[in-house]
């Protein structure tokens, strides 16, 4: 009996032997029956050198739909990859008839290989797909709560609403650290300024957003949180050494490595002390491929942050030579925002090299495989978002039902108190006047729930550049109507709208500060103000809880997630 059942294994094991091993011959394409490996392997065998150099690109577009040479790009080129960006997201039935069509000229073509489809929805500030998807806390509510339980289910609602559109990958959980508090570009996106608190609520994240059928993307390695400036404009440098690097930076990225992260998104980001030329990490083969791949033992895919921004194209000189040396780096899928021409120096200079070049032309082969074998192991899974999306019943899903009560409760658990004083709880009086200032409708709503005879002040949302006479404007004229009322409240979330602020002190009147976004603006200054919560972000789940707290309803448990003090 025995030896029987030894043959029967022996025969097995063969048998799968056979079939991992047999040479595949006539037509296959990406729907083809063959285990994963193989069938990557066997595609990128059949690509010419543009169809394996288009399938690393992944491209945006302006407008509500894809342009016309954006459907060329995927019908004549074979793209491999589109990306929604926040300007053509409010109408988002446009948005899945976009993605569905778009999907559908990747089908037309002979391999059938599907378009990955990506877009940016981390939650709270930065939420790419507008129009009806849920305006959530944001990851430093999370922080504040600090339950992993909150980070999971975030992702999971967050990306069960946009896979319903067809999107297929989600450029989140930013899991940069809060390091340099003067960072206008992460703020809030970051959970908190500890290492470990970000890496166990980012691997939480991921674990939503995989569960809703969408692909996470850890970002940006190795850490954007330890600079003021923003790669969109500038490249920032990161002046820390490779002890602090490992020790405070890669340590969320170790955690997302270790529950096996599937995307990583590279950041334009200069760490002159470990790159000596001063080469950004997204176009550094030292980062990417021996410190990300060889030492931290990553195996997903790694994705460039958008080759479109400053950071990356001033460093290289160009943007094709950019692209040039992102592949070189070790990235599998470039971005840019958006569409190249069809024979922009950026396809033309790449595919010359790819010619003249076996190590090149190596190097886009495996990237083109390391797609393709992540798109095989996800659209054959049980669990994707729908190819060709229907746009007539998006709105069953959009916003997640369950997700409204979720939200809701989770900013109740993120709020924070810096400050309280007199004015908390603070209770409707016939005695006392009370004024709500800020520049959001669903500050005044909520705040007319609990202080139905409070009277509003707006001033502008958008308060760009240095303009202190704007600034002055508004404070001004703040000043002037407060003097009618007993108490105050007023939204803080950054320098302007701080500066705004002060102008209240030495009224004599009660104020109170709601501190939305980064709590970095109200640490200075305003040890005048009577109370201080803070909420995270201007979402309507975060003035339902500001409000509520205010009004003595919900306790405030939340902790700030960064040293203030």
């Amino acid at each position: 009996m025995k030896k029987t059942l030894l043959c029967l294994a022996l025969f097995s094991s063969m048998m799968t032997f056979f079939v991992h091993a047999q040479k595949i011959s006539g037509d296959v394409d990406f729907w083809s029956n063959y285990p994963h490996d193989q069938l990557a392997d066997e595609l990128v065998s059949r690509m010419s050198d543009e169809e394996l150099l288009a399938q690393i690109l992944m491209f945006g577009w302006a407008g509500a739909e894809p342009s016309d040479i954006l459907n060329s790009w995927v019908v004549q080129r074979g793209l491999g990859s589109v990306k929604v960006f926040g300007w053509n997201t409010d109408d988002i039935k446009k948005v899945a008839y976009s993605v569905r069509t778009l999907q559908k000229e990747a089908a037309s073509r002979k391999f059938k290989i599907p378009l990955f489809v990506a877009t940016d929805q981390e939650g709270g500030w930065i939420r790419h797909v507008k129009g009806e998807t849920s305006d959530t806390p944001g990851n430093m509510a999370i922080g504040a709560s600090g339950y992993p339980i909150d980070s999971y289910y975030s992702g999971f609602y967050i990306n069960r609403e946009i896979r319903a559109l067809g999107i297929n990958m989600n450029f989140a959980p930013t899991i940069d650290i809060y390091t340099n508090l003067d960072s206008t570009v992460i703020g809030p996106r970051s959970f908190s300024d500890n290492p470990d608190n970000v890496g166990i609520l980012g691997e939480a994240f991921a674990r939503g957003s995989i569960d809703a059928g969408v692909i996470p993307t850890a970002k940006h390695f190795p850490g954007h949180g330890d600079t003021s400036l923003d790669s969109h404009g500038k490249l920032p440098q990161i002046k820390i050494d490779e002890k602090t690097l490992y020790s405070r930076e890669l340590v969320p990225f170790k955690y997302l490595i270790d529950a096996n992260i599937p995307a990583i998104m590279s950041g334009h980001l200069s760490f002159p002390l470990i790159e000596s030329d001063g080469t950004p990490a997204s176009l550094s083969k030292k980062m990417l491929t021996d410190i990300l791949r060889g030492q931290l033992g990553y195996k997903g895919l790694i994705i460039t942050d958008d080759m479109m921004m400053n950071g990356a194209t001033i460093f290289a000189g160009s943007f094709h030579r950019a692209v040039t040396m992102a592949i070189e780096a070790g990235n599998d899928i470039i971005i840019s925002s958006t569409t190249a021409s069809l024979n922009d120096n950026m396809w033309t200079q790449n595919i010359h090299k790819m010619k003249t070049s076996d190590e090149f032309r190596t190097i886009v082969k495996n990237a083109a495989r390391n797609v393709i074998r992540a798109k095989l192991e996800y659209f054959k899974s049980e669990n994707h978002a729908p190819l060709y999306p229907d746009e007539n019943t998006i709105y069953e899903f959009i916003p997640d039902r369950d997700g409204e009560k979720f939200f809701l409760e989770q900013a109740c658990r993120g709020l924070s108190a810096y400050k309280t004083g007199t004015a908390f709880p603070y209770r409707e009086s016939n005695n006392d006047r009370l004024l709500i200032a800020g520049p959001f409708l669903s500050l005044y709503s909520e705040g007319r729930k609990r202080y139905p005879n409070s009277s509003t002040f707006h001033f502008s949302y958008e308060l760009r550049h240095d303009d202190s006479n704007l600034d002055n404007w508004n404070a001004v004229n703040l000043v002037s109507v407060a003097r009618g009322y007993d108490t105050i409240i007023i939204t803080v979330y950054d320098r302007h709208t701080a500066n705004i602020a002060k102008r209240l002190k030495g009224l004599g009147k009660r104020v109170i500060i709601f501190s939305i976004m980064s709590p970095v603006h109200i640490l200075k200054d305003f040890e005048w103000a009577d109370t201080i919560l803070c909420g995270y972000s201007y979402s309507s789940y975060s003035f339902a809880a500001l409000f509520g707290a205010l009004n003595g309803e919900i306790p405030v448990t939340g902790k700030i997630p960064l040293n203030v003090r």
